[in-house]
């Protein structure tokens, strides 16, 4: 009889353990999409600039010069945002900095729309440039923070297709009002301009994402460094369950330096004063993964398609083509990132990009140029195409997600928050000035040379990790 009821109870309890799993697993997959919102509105403000153009000239009487730092101005708040946010992190933890995050981008999207001057516009460009550098570092960090160490990959991945995702909706969201209006700088509902409703869309993610995060906890992590035992217990059970929590909060506060909270000179080396090594790895990871050029074929693919001889319409059909490519390479790394690891997915993608980038090439160099000054690929031109797209695939396969990935989980606790700064830094300001550099390039060395340059960086990229990068796939975060 007693044997019995040991075995019923056995069962229940299993049973119990089961069910508490599933609710566990459950909760961090609604946590991770509450703070996937953030990279969503990363892609929404990053992509809504590009429908709005016309109507800023119009409105602003502005020039060409003008209307690109009206365009551009955002990267510069990137920068800066995504360093000030990865300090601010350590100090005052990962959620408070993204519901800040959160209210920067209502403030930048309602601004935006009611801006009357270049310069005012400019300003609450600048503001949604600090929330989307911010929400760029501070998702995959947080997400890396809450998830268990074999789930954390695809979990982190999630962000580059919330940023795709919202770079599209964008596009969408632009052309559809402009489909019903006329054109960007034509009065919509309320007698108002186009472009104006086009900024206040974005209110609605925005809304959402600052009322989701307050249903969220704070990481345990960041609770670890302040030394709140209580709260980063009550957490972990949250999420793991009791019987894991304790051991693994033990492990989480060993990681940590007892003498002191994490500071900026942590990322140096004490006795050289030089910078860490793997903070030179995240700046190599972050710096590559823009010089590849990337953002060229999402900044100005219109531009790029007609520059070498194809319509306007067939230039956007382009456009739309690679983002449903990029979409489906994200979503193939989402499920095998946690299976086959970072490091194989970020060589196959510096492999490929370097092979389609170099297609590119060729087809840009057997170009002809017409009376108009324009480049013609004529049979060269599907050639072009298929490499274009191959390109987009390969990166957004690699260097797009595990990036990020790599970046919110590859530090050391103590200088998570000071890495993922620099880190950030650094990306943006990679960003900015290739964005600011391509017109200039196209212009003065053509496509070939221009896209050579890009090679050689994705050539460099294979060289970089198979030398430099530690894969990390399955690691607690403790054991960095």
């Amino acid at each position: 009889m007693t044997i019995t009821r040991k075995l019923t109870a056995t069962c229940d309890l299993s049973a119990e353990d089961a069910h508490s799993s599933q609710e566990n697993l459950l909760q961090i997959f609604l946590i991770a999409g509450v703070a996937t919102i953030g990279g969503f509105l990363f892609g929404f403000d990053s992509g809504v600039i590009n429908g709005t153009v016309d109507g800023l000239k119009l409105a602003f009487n502005s020039d060409s010069v003008a209307t690109g730092f009206n365009v551009a101005s955002m990267l510069l708040g990137c920068a800066l945002g995504a360093f000030i946010a990865g300090r601010s992190a350590d100090i005052y933890g990962r959620k408070s900095i993204l519901i800040v995050t959160a209210v920067l981008f209502i403030i930048s999207a309602l601004g935006s729309g009611i801006a009357t001057s270049s310069w005012e516009f400019v300003f609450y460009r600048l503001l949604g440039g600090l929330a989307v550098g911010a929400a760029s570092v501070l998702t995959p960090a947080y997400i890396s923070e809450i998830a268990p160490a074999r789930l954390r990959g695809m979990l982190s991945s999630i962000q580059q297709v919330a940023i795709i995702s919202g770079l599209f909706l964008s596009f969408l969201s632009n052309y559809t009002l402009v489909k019903f209006s006329g054109s960007s700088s034509a009065e919509f509902w309320l007698n108002i301009e186009t472009w104006r409703w086009m900024f206040w869309v974005e209110l609605i993610p925005a809304i959402l994402f600052l009322v989701t995060l307050f249903l969220i906890p704070e990481s345990p992590r960041y609770l670890a460094i302040k030394n709140n035992e209580k709260g980063g217990i009550a957490v972990l059970t949250r999420l793991i369950g009791s019987h894991k929590a304790q051991s693994l909060w033990q492990d989480i506060r060993l990681s940590l330096d007892a003498e002191h909270q994490p500071k900026l000179s942590d990322v140096l080396q004490p006795n050289t004063k030089k910078l860490k090594p793997i903070i030179w790895v995240g700046i190599g990871l972050a710096v590559l993964q823009q010089l590849v050029g990337i953002n060229v074929v999402f900044y100005y693919g219109a531009v790029l398609w007609q520059a070498v001889g194809f319509s306007e319409t067939d230039s956007l059909l382009i456009n739309i083509i690679s983002g449903g490519v990029s979409i489906l390479a994200c979503v193939i790394t989402l499920f095998l990132i946690d299976k086959i690891g970072r490091k194989p997915f970020l060589l196959v993608g510096s492999l490929g990009m370097c092979f389609s980038l170099i297609g590119l090439v060729v087809s840009f160099a057997n170009g002809t140029v017409d009376a108009q000054g324009q480049l013609q690929l004529a049979e060269w031109g599907f050639l072009a195409l298929v490499n274009a797209n191959l390109y987009v695939f390969f990166f957004n396969l690699s260097w797009g997600p595990v990036m990020w990935v790599m970046l919110g989980e590859m530090f050391p606790n103590q200088i998570r928050g000071s890495g993922l700064a620099i880190a950030g830094l650094s990306q943006w300001i990679a960003n900015f000035v290739i964005t600011m550099t391509f017109p200039l390039l196209l212009t003065s060395i053509g496509l070939a040379i221009t896209y050579s340059i890009y090679t050689l960086f994705a050539f460099i990229s294979i060289i970089f990790v198979l030398w430099f990068v530690v894969e990390t796939k399955g690691k607690q975060l403790e054991s960095m």
